[in-house]
Formats: structure tokens, sequence, C-alpha cells
């Protein structure tokens, strides 16, 4: 039995869009709505551990594909769900992302890919585009570096290691000045008196 591959999702990857009804025409456009699976792993949208697009989760992408004379260029919105943790308090964030897409993959051959790194700007590979690292660029440049759960997040007690929003506004600890010890202990306490 053979498999049929639609154009518009080449390899079953819906990260993957076909640029070949474009035709290397300028000024050719189509637009694009698809909601794709969230990668995990070392592949992961986001940072790691800290706030990240959950693997497996819902990307909706809005894009249009336009061809211009060094290659296609796509521009549009990725709207995901974020999940992570306060970096103070350590209680689970949730939030919303919707970035803006704007990048150009060369044609293979043209000028544009002649004058410019392999890194510095995509490709075009069998009149493909994949999304997927444009949209993680995207996503990690527009997130906290240090999440919160509220702006104005207490965190956590040094001493005891509760969160200062669970504990009575007296919270504190006695601490010693360690070369007081040893004084302390020959000393009746207080309450021994």
């Amino acid at each position: 039995m053979s498999t049929q591959r639609t154009p518009d999702r080449p390899d079953d990857n819906p990260w993957v869009f076909s640029t070949r009804e474009l035709a290397r025409r300028p000024g050719t456009q189509r637009t694009v709505s698809r909601t794709v699976p969230a990668p995990s792993g070392a592949e992961a949208i986001g940072l790691v551990g800290v706030i990240a697009v959950p693997g497996g989760s819902g990307v909706d992408l809005d894009i249009s594909l336009e061809s211009v004379t060094e290659g296609v260029y796509v521009s549009g919105t990725a709207t995901a769900s974020l999940e992570g943790e306060c970096s103070r308090c350590l209680d689970p964030v949730t939030d919303d992302v919707e970035i803006r897409i704007g990048e150009l993959f060369a044609y293979p051959d043209s000028v544009t890919e002649e004058t410019t790194d392999a890194d510095e700007i995509p490709r075009l590979v069998d009149e493909r585009i994949d999304l997927t690292q444009t949209v993680r660029d995207a996503v990690v440049t527009d997130l906290p570096m240090a999440p919160l759960c509220t702006p104005d997040c207490p965190g956590l007690c040094s001493d005891c290691g509760e969160r200062w929003a669970d504990l009575p506004s007296d919270h504190g600890h006695e601490t010693l000045d360690p070369r007081w010890e040893a004084l302390e202990e020959r000393l009746p306490s207080s309450e021994q008196r």
C-alpha cells in the first residue's frame, strides 16, 4: 500500500510547509492557519526547566507565505500556552504568548544564499520550509528570564524555605551569632531564671 503525501504537509511534519504553489513568482502569496504540536525534549520551545511550551500542546500558526526575488518571506503570528515555575517561590506559572514571525527563507542558488552563512538565514529545502527553529527563536526572545507568579511575589523565607505569602507578618527566626554560642551554653536562659 502506498502512502500519498499532500504537498502542504510533506513527510507528515506539521511544522513543514510546501512553497511549491508559489512557483518562484515574486508577489505570489498564500495564507495558512494551522495548529501544530509543540516539540519536546531537547527540541522544546522555551527555556526548559524555567518556562516553556509543554511538549505536544498546540501551537497556533497564522502565517502568510510570500514569494519574493530571493526566497519566500514568512510573516504572521504563533500563539501558545506556557508552563513553568516562579523564580522566587517555585509555584507553578502559566501564561500565553503570541509572537510575531518575520523571516526570509532563501532560495537555493540565490544571491542571499551565496552571500550569507548557513546559520544567518534559513533556506528552502526541496521547495519546503520548516518553521520549528523560527518559532523557537522568536518565543525564546520573548520569554522572561525569571518568570514570576505575581509581579510582587515575596519568594521564600531563606531560613525555613516556606513561602512568605503563606507566613504570618511577624514571621522570623532568631539567629545567634556563632561567636556567642559558647557563652549562651554556660549562662542560664531567661526562661530558667
